[in-house]
């Protein structure tokens, strides 16, 4: 007997989810709204919104270390219950969306229990990680987790029926695009108490966390670009490979707002600014949409050659 949730997602949640996804980011709205698949819109909403929320609160100057250390928990607990069929009572409305969330999954263990299953852990290493230096391995393993649960997302969301490469290129767009996003950010995520600079970099060159034109900085960030840019090619042959239209379009429109972010990081000589309104503006606009059709045409051309050709065809 399940308890707690309704059977059926509420109106209000739908509104609540878009409400939040509307405030925190246009593009993504715009991408659910026009490529998720029909029946998952309201689901990408709550998904979206529900993370979206965790981090904020957890970025809160308000909350103290243990506190933020308790809410994470509460969210795990939530997520653990849910699974189980154990739906609690007197959630929040944004914990609402969650369960909502994964009592529309049609089978859990796959993409969407992914998604939901790496974020968190995004989210706990965030909650832990400030105001601390980080390891290498550790930024590692929150950008591998960060990737696998957006393109497993994606993946869920667009194009369920249709076929996605199970390969070693499966998650390296959303790798370059997660070490750019960490660039990008630097100096707001500094002064929120977030380091993304590993503290062996930091020893080995002598230089703060707050030196971002020193040379050893600088050559750190350079190597993160270039480690991104491998990404991204690799990344772009990958989607050129998936079977759904509107999955490559999203996953193209994901990657190329972040690569320029590079170009402006590379203009500048690989030293980091506080912010990047160039990105924003309408020329970057149209730029990034010139290069989503170039892309995509690119990418299938190249799987459409390299496909065999059978005798009938000959």
């Amino acid at each position: 007997m399940m308890y707690g949730v309704p059977k059926t997602t509420s109106e209000s949640g739908n509104r609540l989810a878009r409400a939040i996804t509307w405030a925190a980011s246009k593009q993504t709205y715009a991408i659910v709204r026009f490529l998720v698949d029909r029946d998952r819109v309201n689901g990408a909403y709550r998904a979206y919104s529900y993370f979206r929320w965790v981090d904020d609160r957890l970025d809160e100057g308000g909350l103290d270390a243990s506190e933020r250390a308790a809410f994470v928990a509460r969210q795990e607990e939530l997520v653990a219950r849910c699974y189980r069929g154990d739906w609690p009572e007197g959630l929040l409305p944004e914990e609402r969306l969650l369960a909502d969330l994964i009592r529309s999954d049609p089978e859990p263990g796959g993409g969407l229990h992914a998604y939901i299953h790496h974020m968190m852990a995004v989210m706990a290493f965030d909650a832990e990680r400030r105001g601390r230096l980080i390891t290498e391995p550790e930024l590692a393993d929150y950008t591998r987790r960060l990737a696998t649960a957006v393109t497993e997302a994606l993946h869920y969301f667009i194009g369920h029926d249709s076929s996605s490469p199970q390969n070693a290129l499966r998650y390296l767009a959303a790798t370059g695009a997660h070490v750019t996003h960490m660039l990008r950010d630097m100096l707001e995520d500094i002064e929120a108490g977030y380091v993304n600079i590993p503290r062996e970099v930091i020893e080995s060159g002598g230089v703060s966390p707050l030196e971002l034109r020193s040379g050893a900085y600088r050559a750190w960030v350079m190597q993160r670009v270039g480690f991104a840019r491998e990404c991204f090619r690799a990344g772009h042959k990958y989607l050129g490979e998936v079977e759904n239209g509107r999955c490559r379009l999203a996953g193209y429109a994901y990657t190329a707002r972040f690569e320029s972010v590079l170009d402006a990081i590379e203009r500048d000589d690989y030293r980091l600014s506080a912010a990047y309104p160039e990105c924003k503006t309408l020329h970057a606009g149209l730029s990034v949409g010139q290069s989503v059709v170039s892309q995509m045409t690119n990418q299938r051309r190249a799987v459409i050659l390299a496909r065999p050709i059978s005798p009938a065809q000959r």
